[in-house]
């Protein structure tokens, strides 16, 4: 039986119950709200549709979360049956840049012989001796010494790249190559989706408007435009293109996509094959036209004149997929006469982008220097990935994940 409370124990005992009385009430309260709130949300129907497959806003993000994903599937269980013996081409002086700078032990039966970035770093003849069987590439200069060392190390079994394209590294040589290609697919999806949102917001409320007129101190009242029933054109709809999908839904947009097998998909209203005439009617539709393709021999130029004369008046064109995609030429052509709205562009033809480019001096354009996938965590996840997954299946014989066909470059 509970002893009565004594005089002294009433205060405490009533803080106690009435901060129980007001989580249940703002509990309540919260989940009133929230249906109250979704219920006078106007969507289409087809948006509404689509949402409703979606995950919840306070789901884990589009990109690789270690804990709650299904990749990590292998079996812990499963014994090793044969080591991995990696050669690390990385940049030596920029620690960042080296997977396994980290304090947590390497997986069971991985073992690193070598870390450089040419070929004067490496013991070609020592590294054949060691059964070198794996290279990870994350130099961006990566190209020659990585097809030197598959020509001369024929073990070889498995190249990995940090990063999501691989045209810093395909050579004939690899395209060539028996092995087994990854990457880092997925692991900057989500923060990419987020620039591509962030940049169709940007054109439609106007914001050089608004900062111009701040700088004048000018209170000028206009009409913004809502992403709600725009239609977003998607030209590369892997893991990014996707994920940009999956935001854009949520904010009501029609969703248009190329991809090279025309197959339906729920995210999209309609989903055309990766052909030119494709690609015209795409940009004649869209009003935000988003290129997340990799770059390859198909890709390379691909949208240029012909695309933009095709373009929606008034239309936005966003590339955060690769510089040499586009005719940058035909772009600032059409941003200068009045074609497109605006383009916010985070990759280019050159890197840096030379100061005699006249993107730098237009008032429409949004830029930035190939950064929109660089969180404080990029770095990290795109390592754990390799370590705590692909490592661990490669030792157990099990099917690597983010296998790319070196000659399609994706």
């Amino acid at each position: 039986m509970l002893a009565p409370l004594s005089v002294t124990h009433w205060p405490q005992f009533f803080v106690f119950v009435m901060s129980l009385l007001l989580r249940r009430s703002a509990a309540g309260f919260t989940g009133t709200f929230r249906r109250r709130r979704w219920s006078r949300t106007t969507l289409t129907s087809d948006s509404a549709s689509r949402l409703s497959s979606l995950p919840p806003l306070s789901a884990e993000p589009l990109h690789w979360n270690r804990e709650t994903s299904e990749r990590r599937s292998y079996a812990t269980n499963t014994p090793i049956v044969k080591q991995a013996n990696v050669i690390s081409l990385t940049d030596i002086e920029d620690p960042a840049n080296n997977p396994f700078n980290r304090a947590a032990p390497l997986p069971e039966g991985v073992k690193i012989l070598a870390i450089g970035a040419t070929m004067d770093d490496f013991d070609v003849a020592s590294l054949e001796r060691e059964g070198a069987n794996a290279i990870f590439v994350s130099h961006p200069q990566a190209r020659e010494p990585l097809a030197q060392l598959l020509t001369q190390l024929p073990e070889i079994e498995w190249v990995h790249t940090r990063s999501a394209g691989i045209d810093f590294v395909t050579s004939p040589t690899l395209e060539s190559w028996k092995g087994k290609l990854t990457n880092a697919k997925g692991q900057f999806s989500s923060t990419l989706a987020e620039y591509t949102l962030m940049a169709c917001s940007f054109f439609a409320k106007d914001l050089p408007r608004l900062m111009r007129n701040k700088k004048v101190k000018c209170w000028d009242k206009y009409n913004v435009l809502e992403l709600r029933g725009a239609t977003l054109g998607i030209f590369g709809y892997g893991d990014i293109g996707r994920a940009c999908a999956k935001l854009a839904a949520v904010y009501g947009m029609k969703i248009i996509a190329l991809r090279r097998h025309p197959k339906p998909d729920p995210l999209c209203n309609e989903v055309y094959g990766n052909d030119k005439d494709s690609l015209n009617r795409l940009f004649a539709e869209s009003d935000y036209v988003l290129c997340s393709a990799p770059l390859t021999a198909e890709t390379r130029g691909m949208i240029g004149k012909e695309q933009f004369d095709h373009a929606k008046e008034g239309a936005v064109f966003i590339n955060l997929g690769r510089g040499p995609i586009v005719d940058e030429v035909a772009l600032t052509d059409a941003l200068s006469n009045g074609k497109l709205k605006g383009a916010a562009l985070d990759v280019f033809t050159v890197e840096p982008l030379p100061n005699s480019s006249p993107l730098w001096e237009m008032d429409n354009v949004l830029l930035s220097p190939h950064n929109m996938d660089q969180t404080a965590t990029f770095m990290h996840e795109a390592t754990e990935f390799y370590v705590e997954e692909n490592l661990p299946r490669f030792v157990r014989g099990q099917e690597l994940l983010n296998i790319v066909d070196a000659k399609a470059g994706y």
